[in-house]
């Protein structure tokens, strides 16, 4: 459940602090007074996308924290330790910072986390249904979801989405092995005596570069020897070697130490460039007798680097290139030779397919179950909100053949007043019935959701009167089973709350330019001063009060 949120710096909010309480609260205001902006920071909380447009003026960043009791949510608890973002027991804290150059950061229990994991997270915490629910309700594949959410089975919808998936890259792999089958016994002859050749040729991955080194050292071996040759005769072997010049010089400092300490550190490197020296002399000495003069040698790496350059001309690439072309010839080779035994190809496909359509079947069973309840209990909620023997259905109609989604599509069918034939929801429904059936679909599916919070952002469009005061009571009887905030215009539904908050603006004490948004808890005398403002408009009377204060007694 929600607990806490903290918004600082954020569009027209400099700082507030809210506490949550269970049970429904509603949250009113003038228009234009920021109501959306706590559902625009919550949902940045959770994993939305901002930029930095969204930090009040004058600041650097803004900054959104929310706070969650998970104690009765098991499987959040689970999904945090597998990705080893445990926090405080049965609390989860997540957090959004944004700064002026766009740069955002997101936190788990004080862990940084990317958005997807924000959001992931939130899918168990929070569920927002916005003032235009209504108008994705007339796309067939939002009724879709929202009938698998309804039935509990959007796990194994998209296990039926992989399995298609799988089936259908199975039957393609098939056409294409089956084309290659068909692909001339010429082509199959060239691919042979390429492999064949490029067989023989044996060309080892690095052996080009190797080659190379080869035939740099052999091509160049008399200037090697005789450089070699003469820095051992330098600095070894003459009369005057370097290295006896050295032995000479350090000895002779060495007597005179006594006479002047100083010498010591002279003394010191000399003996070390001695050393150095004379390991170098061992290594020249080393390298001269692993050189080798063979002009033999030299003659077969040469021959064996004109081969290569010549198959790398005849299949026009680098001769770096012909390991991966030989590899590509043996493998298309292999693909074409394989043919001969295309039941197992068929097979594999048949298996796939029939994955498929055993869980596409389970899942038809389920969504046929979750459309009749969801039909039924939609059409009873109808006939509370002004649509008296309307009737409300989910249509299954069977695909030919089976696709993504499953074997049937799915469309809402409605029919708003009695003796009135089911149509498409997209061509029958007016505006006011539309954000009618759209809200009773929300509440009903809302019921079977596991999330523990939901939020209504003005869903009340379009609707008022009697039906305004149905639609409270539903929200108010939901938020005996969930946390459930809602904002709304409406004094009916702002009234069935069981706690109400007030959003205003008011004018920065620094600077009387900027406008800042607040929010604040009402007092019953409060309310009742709130829900007149809704109720009388401009000029509030005292039979204004009375109605808002009646309406709050029958309402708590």
């Amino acid at each position: 459940m929600l607990r806490h949120l903290s918004i600082k710096d954020f569009v027209i909010v400099d700082q507030i602090e809210l506490e949550f309480l269970p049970g429904f609260t509603v949250l009113t205001g003038e228009t234009g007074a920021g109501k959306s902006i706590l559902i625009d920071a919550l949902s940045m909380a959770l994993g939305e996308r901002g930029d930095s447009n969204q930090i009040r003026q004058g600041c650097e960043r803004a900054e959104i924290s929310v706070t969650f009791d998970i104690s009765s949510l098991p499987d959040l608890l689970d999904w945090l330790n597998a990705h080893d973002l445990q926090g405080d027991p049965d609390v989860c804290l997540m957090r959004r910072v944004i700064d002026t150059s766009g740069r955002s950061r997101a936190f788990i229990n004080g862990h940084i986390v990317t958005l997807q994991q924000l959001r992931a997270a939130s899918e168990y915490l929070v569920v927002i249904h916005s003032q235009h629910a209504h108008q994705s309700l007339l796309q067939k594949d939002a009724q879709r979801d929202l009938l698998d959410a309804f039935a509990g089975c959007r796990e194994l919808a998209q296990a039926v989405k992989s399995a298609y998936q799988d089936w259908q890259e199975i039957h393609q792999q098939r056409i294409v092995w089956a084309q290659r089958m068909a692909e001339s016994l010429e082509k199959r002859e060239q691919l042979e005596w390429q492999a064949q050749e490029l067989s023989e040729l044996n060309l080892s991955a690095g052996e080009w570069q190797t080659l190379q080194a080869d035939h740099s050292r052999l091509s160049h071996a008399a200037a090697l020897v005789k450089a070699a040759e003469m820095g051992i005769d330098t600095l070894y072997e003459s009369e005057t070697a370097v290295i006896s010049q050295m032995s000479v010089v350090t000895s002779q400092l060495q007597s005179l130490l006594d006479y002047d300490e100083q010498l010591k550190t002279s003394i010191d490197l000399l003996e070390s460039a001695q050393i150095q020296l004379q390991e170098g002399i061992y290594e020249l000495k080393h390298y001269r007798q692993q050189l080798d003069q063979d002009p033999q040698q030299l003659q077969e790496v040469e021959q064996r680097l004109s081969s290569v350059h010549a198959a790398a001309r005849k299949y026009h690439v680098t001769p770096e290139a012909l390991v991966d072309l030989q590899q590509s010839v043996t493998h298309q080779l292999a693909a074409l030779q394989a043919g001969g035994d295309d039941s197992k190809m068929q097979e594999k496909e048949d298996a796939a397919k029939q994955k498929y359509y055993k869980l596409a079947k389970q899942l038809s069973t389920a969504r046929q179950k979750a459309g009749k309840s969801l039909a039924q209990q939609v059409s009873e909620a109808m006939q509370t909100i002004a649509m008296v023997g309307g009737q409300f259905s989910v249509a299954l109609t069977a695909l030919e053949q089976g696709n993504a989604t499953g074997l049937e599509q799915i469309e809402f069918q409605v029919s708003a007043h009695k003796g009135l034939p089911l149509r498409p929801l997209v061509k029958v429904a007016s505006g006011g019935e539309l954000s009618r059936i759209s809200l009773a679909i929300q509440v009903i599916t809302s019921k079977v959701s596991s999330v523990p919070t939901l939020i209504f952002d003005e869903v009340d469009v379009g609707i008022g009167g009697r039906v305004a005061e149905i639609v409270g009571q539903l929200l108010k009887q939901l938020g005996r089973e969930r946390q459930v905030l809602c904002i709304t215009h409406l004094p009916q539904v702002a009234a069935t709350g069981d706690q109400q908050w007030q959003v205003s603006k008011t004018t920065n004490i620094i600077d009387s330019k900027q406008v800042l948004s607040q929010i604040s808890v009402l007092t019953k005398k409060n309310r009742v001063e709130e829900i007149a403002r809704m109720l009388g408009g401009v000029k509030i009377t005292e039979a204004t009060r009375k109605h808002a204060a009646e309406m709050l007694q029958n309402k708590t």
